[in-house]
């Protein structure tokens, strides 16, 4: 067996846990160090293997590699924006074995601005080249609404420039800071506004002191539901079918919903039952299962809402608003296995800080 093995090539161990990825790339970390070191051939030798093991741990881990020193190579993993990643690179990496030569990252980190530059589509995106303002709302004052000013901004290579700004800024402000504290950004020339501009290089402390700011203004901010009013919405959509919602509608009147600004929604399609898109017994059953495991697993005490549910057109949405994206995130990523052959469960886990995404439940 052992000189067919050679021949014919022993067929690798699927990845099952963050385990096994780390004793396979224990297995091989000498010849990916080579690689990565000479930089050659480093498609074929290092990125063609690690690429379909990552993808075996989890879909949607991407990475970068590279020489930290002389001595040791870097691996960066990263979600490349996908907050719904973020928690399994970073438990990825923390279970990472101690490797003589290697050094592992989780989300690309934060750099000197002096040397961040960035070249994408043919533009350079550089410290002299940027600057911002931020737009202040006084209804949603803890708002994060960026401007962007490139000064060679072209409105037809809009989303180009754009994918420019957020390299750029993952770069500068690391890729963890770029993509959560930040709630909304916009991207313009110099001859769009009359703003007074800010040097780029003065965002990571305006965002620090925003960050700083807001934790201590909900420091502390809990909400318990044992006791809200929940009130039950019937309608119908233009094609006849019925809509079913049930929702906490105490907590939509509650004046620190920016404590908990992550938004994360749960969707649960099932089988047409010929009821109007809502499920038989059966099905109604095993729905209101899967809401109290969630519930369970993400309790209002631990900083995550259960804002309510509508049931419609043969799907279930279960609404949450969290203190933090990781947790909810994981919760899915096992919802999503443990019934896998049974619903196509799928997630949505995003900043609204005002919860503006439930208005149109809330009374008029």
């Amino acid at each position: 067996m052992g000189f067919l093995d050679k021949i014919l090539g022993r067929e690798e161990a699927p990845i099952q846990s963050y385990t096994d990825f780390w004793n396979w790339f224990l297995m091989n970390e000498k010849k990916f160090f080579k690689t990565v070191q000479n930089g050659e051939n480093i498609h074929q030798g290092f990125f063609d293997r690690l690429a379909p093991k990552l993808d075996e741990v989890h879909e949607g881990i991407y990475f970068l590699t590279g020489m930290f020193d002389d001595q040791t190579a870097e691996l960066v993993l990263t979600p490349d924006g996908a907050i719904r990643n973020i928690y399994v690179i970073e438990e990825l990496v923390n279970s990472a074995p101690k490797i003589d030569g290697w050094r592992f990252t989780a989300l690309k980190p934060a750099s000197d601005i002096n040397n961040v530059s960035i070249t994408y589509q043919g533009f350079e995106f550089r410290k002299e080249n940027l600057k911002f303002f931020p737009r202040i709302h006084e209804a949603y004052p803890d708002e994060i609404d960026l401007v962007i000013v490139y000064d060679h901004f072209i409105e037809e290579k809009k989303a180009n420039v754009t994918n420019g700004v957020y390299i750029f800024l993952d770069n500068y402000l690391g890729e963890l800071h770029s993509v959560t504290l930040i709630d909304n950004l916009v991207v313009i020339g110099p001859n769009d506004t009359t703003e007074k501009l800010i040097p780029i290089e003065k965002l990571k402390d305006y965002l620090i002191w925003r960050e700083k700011e807001f934790v201590e203004k909900y420091e502390g901010t809990r909400h318990n539901t044992e006791n809200d009013g929940y009130a039950n919405f019937e309608g119908k959509k233009e094609d006849g079918s019925i809509v079913l919602a049930l929702i906490n509608t105490t907590i939509l009147e509650w004046d620190k919903k920016a404590s908990h600004p992550w938004v994360f929604i749960v969707a649960v399609p099932f089988d047409d039952c010929d009821n109007g898109g809502l499920p038989d017994e059966k099905t109604y059953k095993l729905l209101d299962e899967i809401e109290e495991e969630i519930i369970y697993s993400l309790p209002d005490s631990e900083g995550y809402l259960n804002i309510g549910r509508e049931t419609a057109n043969n799907k279930r949405e279960i609404f949450f608003t969290c203190k933090d994206f990781r947790k909810p995130a994981q919760t899915a990523d096992e919802l999503i296995k443990k019934y896998s052959g049974v619903f196509e469960i799928s997630y949505e886990i995003y900043k609204d800080k005002y919860w503006q995404s439930f208005r149109h439940f809330e009374p008029r």
